[in-house]
């Protein structure tokens, strides 16, 4: 679709559908939704496909984590993450390291939003950083 807004989904939002996690779980399976039917353009950083893996498989198996990792590759494109996001998120002064990391990595794949549920953590925003129960308002 031309018009699909295009979204970075951070890590937290796969979790809350992969693990059916409430009260958060319901918003979040409608975005992948929105994402599989092709009414937005749904992006996860390539740092997180592998820390998903990890903490599936922990949770899981390593089966299950493959299996979940190739169904999301079936509604999700992967932003990446190279050389100049990592020196441009050392630029960013956020407390946490994997979130500037995100926030370049939503810029450089051109995400008009970051969904997530820690907004908060992504000050300065360079980009609107919204929650998905929110973001679903605006569609």
């Amino acid at each position: 679709m031309a018009n699909s807004p295009t979204i970075l989904i951070d890590i937290n939002i796969l979790l809350d559908v992969l693990q059916r996690r409430e009260p958060f779980y319901e918003a979040s399976a409608r975005l992948l939704t929105l994402a599989e039917t092709g009414r937005i353009r749904g992006f996860i950083a390539a740092h997180s496909v592998t820390t998903l893996f990890y903490l599936i498989q922990k949770d899981k198996s390593s089966a299950h984590a493959r299996a979940s990792i190739t169904n999301l590759l079936q509604i999700l494109e992967i932003a990446p993450v190279d050389q100049t996001t990592i020196e441009q998120a050392l630029n960013l002064d956020y407390r946490d390291f994997e979130d500037a990391v995100q926030m370049i990595s939503a810029l450089q794949c051109r995400a008009e939003y970051l969904l997530t549920r820690n907004v908060t953590d992504y000050q300065p925003a360079l980009l609107p950083v919204i929650q998905p129960v929110d973001f679903l308002g605006t569609i």
